[in-house]
């Protein structure tokens, strides 16, 4: 079992507690909280009870020798960790094992953790902002806000902690400014950003640049069709130079290219619709490029309702510290680990199965663990 590599990886998470009072040791503890999240364990009292019924495991790999902590115990010293560095050592893992080719899309995008509101003290529920890897489909790093109007503050945090180098960077209208699309260029990286009315100017200026495909309407010979359970759905991507703006967007550093994807829906029993959604990018890019961007950065919402219904992230209802942020940093460590894991079988299923065996767990580990080795 590559146990010392993760140990050796979040080494620098500092332990809150006095040296001479403490009777459970802070890696204990942590390692055994990722594999009771990747077993399916939601709060703390299932952590505490998945280790107690794999307690001869543990202490046969040199933890939890003084028995298993009790719930309160299990709370206080997660919540006592520092999210700030504990999800730093997270990207750090992330990029270890993962560097981004050229041209791949990092998607980002926040979530709120809905389970987090304070019922004490009346507190706004967290609010996470996640990097994602739509490829190879791994959480590469996130962090929180206090709100999502703060989103705008939070997404140059994250970015500055992400290698970017290569990267195609999408990020919906909110994201959708200066400063951002400055940093990410800065970095290496390219921007693919949805347009709307925060940008008002910039979005007048791309809507009217595409005057002329809408009054075209669509065109059955370029259409992306799909169908499914009934529902049609077919989209026409149209690129064109950002020179053909009308105005100074000097602002925007490296814009080259606006986009426009008009989108069709039909379905049994509702009105048809037609949409359509624009964006700027500092890369040039052709049509079969941009359908490309936009599906793979709707993986980051696929990613959000895998933890919402698998992992049942919503219903989670811890807030007490830092301890909504941090178990927020493990699930999505699990996550990653549980798709690493080549079983076919569903995300449920591995979790499963890991609850019943330690040796599923294994498995889990070795897959997710190994990849922690630096070159």
């Amino acid at each position: 079992m590559p146990i010392e590599t993760f140990k050796a990886h979040f080494q620098p998470v500092e332990d809150a507690r006095q040296s001479a009072k403490i009777t459970y040791p802070l890696f204990d503890v942590l390692f055994g909280k990722l594999c009771s999240v990747i077993a399916g364990a939601r709060g703390w009292f299932e952590i505490r009870e998945y280790l107690l019924g794999q307690h001869e495991w543990f202490v046969e790999q040199g933890m939890f020798e003084e028995g298993v902590p009790v719930d309160d115990t299990i709370a206080s010293i997660i919540s006592s960790i520092k999210p700030e560095l504990f999800q730093a050592c997270f990207i750090e893992w992330m990029q270890s094992v993962h560097q981004l080719t050229d041209g791949e899309l990092v998607a980002i995008d926040g979530k709120t953790l809905r389970g987090s509101y304070s019922r004490e003290n009346r507190n706004a529920t967290i609010h996470m902002v996640s990097a994602y890897s739509s490829a190879n489909k791994l959480v590469l790093g996130q962090v929180k806000t206090d709100s999502k109007s703060n989103e705008i503050t939070a997404i140059p945090e994250l970015l500055k902690m992400l290698d970017l180098r290569g990267a195609l960077v999408s990020i919906d209208a909110m994201g959708c400014q200066t400063k951002i699309a400055h940093g990410i260029v800065t970095q290496g990286g390219d921007y693919f950003l949805a347009v709307k009315g925060n940008q008002s100017k910039l979005a007048k200026a791309v809507k009217n640049a595409f005057v002329v495909q809408r009054a075209v309407g669509l065109d059955g010979d370029k259409l992306k069709t799909e169908v499914h359970h009934g529902r049609v759905e077919s989209r026409r991507s149209y690129v064109l130079d950002a020179d053909v703006l009308n105005g100074d967007f000097s602002r925007w550093t490296g814009l080259k290219t606006v986009v426009m994807v008009e989108s069709f829906r039909a379905e049994k029993g509702t009105p048809v619709q037609l949409s359509y959604r624009y964006y700027i990018s500092s890369k040039e890019m052709d049509e079969e490029q941009v359908a490309n961007a936009v599906r793979e950065h709707w993986g980051i919402e696929s990613m959000h309702w895998m933890l919402d219904v698998s992992m049942q992230e919503d219903a989670c209802q811890i807030y007490k510290g830092n301890g909504a942020e941090n178990l927020a940093c493990l699930r999505h460590m699990s996550l990653n680990m549980l798709r690493a894991e080549p079983t076919k079988l569903s995300l449920v299923g591995k979790q499963r199965r890991c609850w019943m065996k330690m040796e599923h767990l294994e498995k889990v580990l070795i897959a997710g663990i190994s990849s922690m080795v630096k070159d």
